[in-house]
């Protein structure tokens, strides 16, 4: 029962890291997908001063392509600049 607790209590935090692992590999691909990788393109958002979680990146690229690609081309603006 002790080793179930303690186990149970360490992959709640492992979930965390596991759910921002596969937020940036979605991101990254979608990234690639529009030509930056996933550093250039952070590095770019943060250049247009758009400040948007990870999570919601990865949402958008998986649902909502259309404003994910304005924002790439935006961080695309402020990496070549």
């Amino acid at each position: 029962m002790l080793h179930a607790l303690h186990y149970a209590y360490c992959h709640r935090r492992e979930r965390k890291g596991d759910m921002r692992r596969l937020w940036i590999t979605r991101i990254n691909a979608a990234a690639r997908a529009g030509g930056l990788s996933y550093n250039q393109f952070i590095d770019g958002l943060s250049k247009a001063n758009i400040e948007i979680n990870r999570k919601e990146l990865a949402e958008m690229a998986v649902n909502d392509p259309t404003s994910f690609s304005k924002l790439l081309s935006l961080a695309q603006d402020k990496v070549k600049n």
